[in-house]
This record gives structure tokens, C-alpha cells and sequence, in this order.
């Protein structure tokens, strides 16, 4: 009785950590996007611009503020004064107002691009990561699998030994290789904790919080979509830069002539007119003031726009042709790769396998040796690890090539 209630107290000391231990993020790589899209603290930052630009389309279009002036002046007696008040607005000869306003409305939209961008980044980043952590996981589950074989055919061989059938000499180098690949496997340990902290910041986790990944690098796919630059959010900000330059050419020219400025005063003033006394007089008119753009026709502001105009546009262009250039060649590589698995799987593991089960039959029926036996095995370990570097390299160049062909961040 006592017996049991210890072991009851010691589960429950054991479990009632684990219940308060804060659960692990579990992605896939279908839901990083969305992760990234809500988390991602370098995204939300980046999403500021938007609300800059939207702070600057509020701004943009608004006439200056009217002026109010007051002036007087008097005698050293104080017996003749005069008071004016007069009140003034600038009006733009041109529709600078309105250019402005359509400049700031395609700003934000490029940054809403930008921001989109952004995105499209990290999501490849963390679909790179997420990549290697699965092929550090299928590569490791490989070596368990190869050491387990090596394991087992050293305790064969040892039973054999025993009975004095085999060599202890044997036995100990079939050993020897199973502690190689668990050595091995924990290098792919480390390797994985490393890509999985590179993978934490991009997926907005906080420090201490743990990762799972699911998920499994499939075979390489058919039927991928074309190559369209308007789908990339970069080169949607490209085209959206060269219609604001486009626009702000305009703006500048609009600038060549000043606003005009109107006004309304009135004033009254007090004069003595000896010897007749004291007059006083009042006076309401308009002010008109015209710039005159004799000088100053702001054409080296027009011929800057002119040239930042080109220059967009020329961006633009390059990159069209650089995002149909990155596709090609992510393409290829993917094509490339996917003919190297098909082979590896489909040829040259069996063939392999063939081999290394010829080896063992002939070491077990006294007509082989042992070095024969291992380095079998080991070719056909070197090759089921070469198709998963295979498969692994496939679905990194397809990442680069989903990315090159602008597919959407989030689902």
C-alpha cells in the first residue's frame, strides 16, 4: 500500500510540470506563412510604412493656410494714428494640389508593396530552414535505421563467434560501424537546434519557447506555375516608383509658376488737417500679388524628376528580366535534381541493395569477408543519403523558384 502511494506521489511530480510546461509551436511547411504574416515582429515594424505614407497622403493637396496681418502706426503725440487689417490666401495657378495628392495615393500604394515584399522574404527564409530541419530529420532517421542494421549483424556475429562459427575481430568492426553513424546522427542533432534558432525570430517566438516541425520532404512535383513579374510585390513597387517619378515630372512642372496671392484690408486712420481739425478716414480694398517667373523656372527640379523618371523605369525593366532569369535558373536546378533522386531511386539504391545482400549471403556461407560485407553497406548508405541531399537541394531550388515567381505569402 505504501508502495503504490509513493509511486502515485512520484507520477504525479513527475506530470504536474509537464502540465504547467508551456506547449510547443507545432508548423508545418504549409503554415509558416500565416505564422510569419501575424508575428513576425520585422513585418509589423515594416508595415509603419504604410501608415507613413498614408500620413503623408493626408498631408498632400492642402492649400497654405490663410495669413492675417495687422499693422499700425502713430505720431509721437498720439494724435494721428493709423490702423490696417487685412487678411490674404495663396491660390495655385496650376493643379499642383492635385498632383500632389495623386503622388502620395501611388506612394502608398508602393509601399503597400514594399511591406508585401518584406514578407515574401522572410517566408522564403523560413521555407529554406524549414527544409533543411526536415532533411536533418529524414537523414537522421536514415543513420538510426543504418545503425540498427550494423547493430544487429554485430550481435549476429558475435553469437556466431560464440559458437566459434565467426571472428570476435568481426563482429567488433561491424560494432564499430553502428558507433560511427550514432556519432554521426548527433552531428545532425546540432545541426538541426542550429537552423531551428535561426527559424525562431523569423516566426516571432520568444526565447525559451520550443519548436516542433511536421511534416516530410515530398517527391519532387510536376505542373509548377509560369514565370509572371507582376505577381512579385518587388517589382509591383518598381512599376509603382516609376508612375510616382512619371507623376512627380508633372508636379514640377506645375511648380514652374508660383502661387498667386489675393487679399482683403481695411483700414482706418486718424490725420489732423490744420486748420481745420481732426479727419478721419476709412478704406477698403484688395491686394492682388503675382509671381512673375523670370528667374527662378525651376528647371533643375524638372530635369532631376526627368531623370529620376528614367532611372525607374530602367529598374523596372532589369528587374523583369533578373526575376524571369532567377526562375530559369531555380527551374533548371530543380530539374536537375529530380532526375538525380529518380536515378538514385530508382537504379542505383536497388542495384545497391542487390549488392549488399550478396555480400552478407556470401560472408555467411564462408565465401566472402567482412570488409566486403561493410563497404556495401556503407555504398548503399552513401547513396540513400545522396537521395536525400537530392531531395533536399529539389525542394530548396523549389523554394527560390516559388519565391522568383512571386507565389502568394499567405494562404
Amino acid at each position: 500500500m505504501f508502495k503504490s502511494s509513493f509511486q502515485v506521489a512520484a507520477c504525479l511530480c513527475v506530470c504536474l510540470p509537464a502540465l504547467h510546461a508551456e506547449p510547443s509551436l507545432i508548423i508545418s511547411p504549409n503554415s509558416i506563412a500565416g505564422r510569419i504574416h501575424a508575428q513576425n515582429p520585422s513585418l509589423a515594424a515594416a508595415r509603419l510604412r504604410i501608415h507613413e505614407a498614408l500620413g503623408k497622403l493626408q498631408q498632400a493637396g492642402r492649400p497654405d493656410n490663410p495669413e492675417l496681418e495687422v499693422s499700425a502706426a502713430h505720431d509721437a503725440a498720439y494724435r494721428e494714428r493709423r490702423l490696417e487689417v487685412g487678411i490674404s490666401q495663396r491660390f495655385p495657378l496650376t493643379d499642383r494640389l492635385r498632383l500632389e495628392k495623386t503622388v502620395s495615393a501611388t506612394e502608398v500604394k508602393a509601399a503597400e508593396a514594399e511591406v508585401m515584399e518584406v514578407e515574401r522574404q522572410l517566408v522564403a527564409d523560413a521555407r529554406v530552414s524549414v527544409v533543411k530541419i526536415l532533411a536533418f530529420r529524414q537523414r537522421r532517421e536514415l543513420m538510426k535505421q543504418q545503425s540498427a542494421l550494423y547493430q544487429d549483424f554485430s550481435d549476429s556475429l558475435g553469437d556466431a563467434a560464440k559458437r566459434g562459427e565467426g571472428s570476435a575481430v568481426d563482429a567488433g568492426l561491424a560494432k564499430l560501424e553502428a558507433a560511427s553513424l550514432i556519432t554521426e546522427s548527433k552531428q545532425l542533432d546540432a545541426a538541426e537546434a542550429a537552423e531551428i534558432g535561426a527559424l525562431k525570430p523569423l516566426l516571432g517566438m520568444k526565447a525559451g519557447e520550443g519548436l516542433s516541425v511536421s511534416g516530410s520532404l515530398e517527391e519532387p512535383a510536376k505542373g509548377l506555375a509560369q514565370v509572371d513579374p507582376a505577381r512579385r510585390p518587388d517589382f509591383q513597387a518598381a512599376k509603382l516608383d516609376a508612375t510616382a517619378a512619371a507623376q512627380a515630372v508633372q508636379l514640377e512642372r506645375a511648380k514652374k509658376y508660383a502661387d498667386v496671392e489675393a487679399g482683403l484690408f481695411a483700414s482706418a486712420e486718424r490725420t489732423e488737417d490744420a486748420p481745420e481739425g481732426y479727419r478721419h478716414e476709412g478704406l477698403v480694398g484688395l491686394r492682388f500679388k503675382i509671381p512673375l517667373p523670370l528667374w527662378d523656372k525651376n528647371e533643375g527640379n524638372i530635369a532631376a524628376a526627368q531623370a529620376t523618371q528614367t532611372r525607374k523605369e530602367l529598374e523596372a525593366v532589369a528587374l523583369s528580366r533578373n526575376i524571369r532569369l532567377e526562375a530559369e535558373a531555380a527551374r533548371a536546378e530543380m530539374d536537375q535534381w529530380a532526375e538525380l533522386n529518380h536515378e538514385l531511386r530508382d537504379t542505383l539504391m536497388p542495384l545497391a541493395e542487390q549488392q549488399s545482400t550478396q555480400a552478407e549471403d556470401a560472408y555467411r556461407g564462408g565465401q566472402g569477408e567482412i570488409q566486403a560485407v561493410l563497404r556495401s553497406r556503407e555504398k548503399r548508405l552513401q547513396l540513400a543519403a545522396a537521395r536525400l541531399d537530392a531531395l533536399r537541394d529539389y525542394h530548396l531550388a523549389r523554394v527560390r523558384y516559388q519565391a522568383a515567381i512571386g507565389t502568394p505569402a499567405t494562404p
